[in-house]
């Protein structure tokens, strides 16, 4: 019944995680939970089935977690899910030349013509 457990805790954590970074955008309770399974599947193991157990079930969500993750980037549902459009759209300029931007003026703030207004009262 514990090896069953730790498998169960370890599918449902990996399936979350995928929920969470390829479904569900954002860190929120899939990838929380996600993390959780796999944490409690790996103490688990620890305490109840021996330091052995608690070894290969980390290793074992480890790379069980990047086959996933490899697995379905490779995928071709990614591509169904990406947004896969092209723009053949152009922008036409007037007289086919670039604008040169025109010279900014500087322009004094109001705390700088106050400044200037008080210091000529004082003289």
């Amino acid at each position: 019944m514990n090896v069953f457990l730790v498998v169960l805790l370890v599918l449902a954590g990996v399936a979350l995680l995928l929920m969470e970074m390829f479904l569900l955008p954002g860190f929120g309770i899939a990838g929380v939970g996600g993390f959780g399974f796999l944490i409690a599947s790996v103490v688990w193991a620890w305490i109840k089935l021996g330091h052995l157990a608690g070894i290969i079930t980390l290793l074992a969500c480890l790379l069980l977690s990047g086959l996933a993750i490899w697995g379905f980037l490779r995928s071709k549902a990614l591509d169904k899910m990406a947004l896969d459009s092209k723009i053949d759209s152009h922008v036409e300029l007037a007289n086919n030349k670039l604008k040169e931007p025109k010279e900014s003026k500087k322009v004094e703030s109001r705390k700088s013509k106050e400044k200037g207004q008080k210091t000529n009262h004082k003289s």
